[in-house]
């Protein structure tokens, strides 16, 4: 069965970094703008709605003039990450400052969701930011992180947050059109999952 997002008390919205971030490393400000103002539409509608926000090693590299988008090392990943970072929200406090909202900048790693004491502790500041009618944007920590840098995703950092928040729906925001076997961007063999009448059929 599916949910249309507008019937989700608690909603969160993961945007990718081809999304909001040009390829040639500027944030798309306009595109981010537009989607700032359905969040607030949303939020206005009685909705509590948390952003997990890609994009800040990308942008960082731009600034840093790091070669293969910041990801030639760990460590150019990492001063990507943190030089990015404080740009990026900054953007999203502009712009749902704009909209008249609040934001917060969360910054987690893998640990802080599954040490249970961790989990409880990042759970229970969430629900607060969303209790009071603020706008949560989430990221992962990539600025200390380690494997969460080459093999992690926000796509698996949306769902963890969905379970921190109990949030009804996720949406995940990305430059691939639906669902498919693996990256299609890099791999032509992969093909699209049109139905998915098992979710855990196709978990990982």
């Amino acid at each position: 069965m599916m949910f249309p997002p507008s019937s989700c008390p608690r909603l969160i919205v993961k945007i990718g970094s081809a999304l909001l971030v040009d390829p040639d490393g500027s944030v798309r400000r306009d595109w981010l703008a537009g989607l700032v103002a359905d969040v607030a539409t949303r939020t206005r509608a009685g909705q509590q709605v948390a952003i997990v926000s890609s994009g800040a090693i990308a942008l960082g590299a731009r600034r840093l003039g790091l070669a293969k988008g910041g990801r030639a090392s760990l460590e150019d990943a990492q001063a990507a990450a943190a030089t990015g970072q404080i740009a990026l929200s900054q953007v999203w406090a502009e712009l749902l400052a704009a909209q008249g909202l609040n934001a917060a900048q969360m910054l987690v790693t893998l640990d802080d969701l599954e040490d249970r004491r961790r989990y409880l502790n990042a759970a229970a500041t969430l629900n607060r930011l969303l209790s009071l009618g603020v706008v949560p944007v989430i990221n992962e920590n990539d600025s200390v992180a380690t494997a969460e840098i080459r093999f992690g995703d926000n796509d698996r950092l949306a769902a963890r947050v969905a379970q921190a928040a109990g949030a009804q729906g996720v949406i995940l925001l990305s430059d691939v059109d639906g669902l498919y076997t693996a990256n299609p961007h890099v791999d032509p063999a992969a093909t699209h999952i049109a139905d998915v009448p098992r979710i855990d059929a196709v978990a990982g």
